[in-house]
């Protein structure tokens, strides 16, 4: 039995470990993003989790795999003997809390209420995004430190590794771009390419700048949809006051637009 005054510090570690589930369509940590409401710890060593999404309507696939990825999460905490998740006020949080607190697997409650889609499937595809937009990262920082194209495509995975980058951004992706580009082996020991297609294709010197082009547009496209998030999450859960003139679109994607000027925008 935990000890009361161990709870803190326990919430502590589970708000940690909560850190590593991320939103699949932006790739930012659900702690970063403001999701997580509420976690508490019990004397009888379980954990709960409640979590909201900026809308009502967010997609059930997302909702789904954060759900699971809290449990997964919170589960690797050795200490921990059962896990409730809560989605609150959410078009699909009694399907979504059934099916992550209920005793099938999350393949067969994500096949069901997610139209038939494999789990797995819909993972590879947001894994895929978070890939890009780590490796773009990475990519722009070598070539803001002065290595040539030639350099950089044929940096092996060692090499990397010893790369210390100055930048806040690229401090926090580097480790996440190698545990991504590992754990799908897409390179494994130090002689191996740093830098692949998610395909696992070699990228060359002369198709560097077409390569972070579309690399960009992804990542661009994740970012408005992050803005976009914050601005829905913080116009649903918080009033704040806008200019004299109304909301504009800016207010809205930013978060300025109080919820009774919703309907509006």
């Amino acid at each position: 039995m935990l000890k009361e005054i161990q709870q803190s510090e326990l919430a502590t570690t589970v708000w940690e470990q909560l850190e590593n589930v991320s939103d699949p369509e932006l790739d930012e940590p659900i702690t970063d993003m403001g999701f997580v409401e509420r976690v508490e710890v019990f004397t009888s060593e379980k954990v709960e989790v409640d979590f909201r999404l900026p809308t009502y309507w967010c997609s059930p696939n997302f909702a789904f795999l954060m759900a699971f990825g809290i449990r997964q999460e919170v589960e690797k905490l050795n200490w921990v003997r059962e896990v409730t998740v809560t989605l609150k006020d959410h078009c699909f949080d009694v399907q979504v809390n059934e099916g992550v607190n209920g005793s099938c697997s999350f393949d067969e409650v994500f096949s069901k209420y997610c139209n038939g889609e494999e789990l797995e499937s819909v993972n590879l595809k947001f894994l895929e995004k978070a890939f890009i937009r780590r490796q773009e990262t990475v990519l722009l920082a070598l070539q803001q430190a002065g290595l040539s194209a030639e350099a950089i495509v044929s940096m092996t995975l060692g090499e990397f590794d010893l790369i210390e980058f100055q930048g806040e951004e690229e401090v926090r992706q580097k480790p996440r771009y190698r545990s991504l580009l590992v754990s799908r082996q897409l390179a494994s020991g130090s002689d191996d390419p740093a830098f692949v297609t998610w395909t696992g294709q070699r990228i060359e010197a002369g198709n560097l700048r077409q390569h972070l082009s579309e690399l960009r547009s992804v990542r661009i496209n994740m970012e408005f949809n992050g803005a976009l998030c914050r601005g829905l999450s913080n116009t649903r859960y918080k009033e704040v006051e806008i200019g004299p003139d109304g909301p504009t679109l800016v207010d809205f994607i930013q978060g300025r637009v109080p919820p009774q000027n919703f309907e509006s925008v």
